[in-house]
């Protein structure tokens, strides 16, 4: 599946914005569809171990932020500096991506506009499967909405 997929997902860039535990397994799975993590946010003290395990998957081009001052302002704000093509995060994330025009790709808690998200995990074997639909969805839905009318096609 990530094969069929991989041509979508090269070389996109993500914002995270969570709690740390969310961010570490997240920068490692998008990692490994060849993503590129620009920024990891939350508002948790991680600590330099948080930083650390980042790092190990996203490089050290990624900038890392936690504890006191890593707020939705100061996401919201590495994000006007530097657009990524996708925002992973809560409900809370849905205004910056509305304000930027940015997909938002709802993970972590709360989640609180969306009804029986809870019932569809991102863990394991199917909750990888299901959120590399709710990607790929991402990314065609905006593909579409942005071709000119020439290249608007049935099939992708």
């Amino acid at each position: 599946m990530i094969t069929d997929m991989h041509q979508y997902f090269y070389g996109k860039k993500a914002a995270l914005v969570g709690d740390p535990d969310h961010l570490v397994s997240l920068a490692q799975f998008l990692t490994d569809i060849d993503m590129e993590v620009l920024y990891a946010v939350t508002g948790t003290p991680a600590g330099p171990k948080f930083e650390r395990q980042i790092r190990q998957f996203t490089g050290d081009k990624t900038v890392i932020t936690h504890g006191l001052g890593s707020d939705m302002f100061h996401f919201h704000q590495l994000i006007k500096n530097g657009k990524p093509d996708l925002i992973f995060g809560n409900t809370y994330a849905k205004y910056i991506a509305r304000d930027e025009d940015i997909p938002l790709i709802r993970v972590g808690f709360p989640i609180y506009d969306r009804v029986g998200h809870q019932y569809f995990p991102i863990t394991g074997y199917r909750g990888a499967l299901r959120l590399l639909e709710k990607i790929l969805n991402a990314v065609l839905d905006r593909q579409d909405r942005d071709a000119p009318e020439e290249s608007f096609e049935l099939v992708m």
